[in-house]
């Protein structure tokens, strides 16, 4: 089997296991909301906001890592946020130990395609430094020919150590930020 195809066949599998989780996930989060007195548009709302979310927070999970930003806050509502989608599928389940776990199937498939989707980054090799000698450089280091003179530094400015306080009227609130 060529990495094409098999790609292709990847794709197929992703997108039917996608639809009918995801179509079970929301279905149950619609039935729920509904079973408990939302109309059925706002059943669906929620099926929308439980489900989605859930994805956007694993995308915005991932870019915050690429960036180097704090994800402890994105990670503890993505885990909210599965475990509301998760709970939704338990909750109309007979009340048997197989009947919550096949309850649970779609969400957790659907949780799972998500992460394994997410996680699927390229792999790239970390940048070699110049000045780290590697196995494959054949360049030789140029050898300095002509020095450049060092020139003395211009003076700072002088910024005084301390702004003048800015006076408020009496009549007006002090506001903290930008606007006084």
């Amino acid at each position: 089997m060529t990495t094409r195809t098999e790609s292709a066949v990847r794709l197929v599998i992703l997108l039917a296991i996608g639809t009918m989780a995801g179509a079970a996930a929301f279905t149950h989060v619609h039935d729920l909301s509904v079973a408990h007195g939302q109309p059925h548009w706002i059943g669906w709302a929620n099926a929308v906001a439980v489900e989605l979310m859930a994805i956007y927070l694993g995308l915005e999970l991932r870019a915050r890592r690429r960036a180097g930003r704090p994800v402890g806050l994105v990670a503890l509502l993505l885990v909210a946020f599965a475990l509301l989608s998760l709970a939704a599928q338990v909750a109309g389940a007979e009340p048997s130990v197989w009947g919550w776990i096949v309850a649970a199937v779609p969400s957790l498939a659907f949780l799972a395609l998500v992460k394994v989707v997410l996680s699927n980054a390229p792999v790239t090799p970390p940048a070699v430094e110049p000045d780290q000698p590697t196995a494959h450089r054949t360049e030789e280091p140029e050898l300095a020919t002509a020095v450049e003179p060092v020139r003395p530094a211009e003076p700072a400015a002088v910024i005084p150590a301390a702004l003048p306080p800015r006076v408020v009227q009496p009549n007006r609130p002090h506001v903290v930020g930008i606007i006084r």
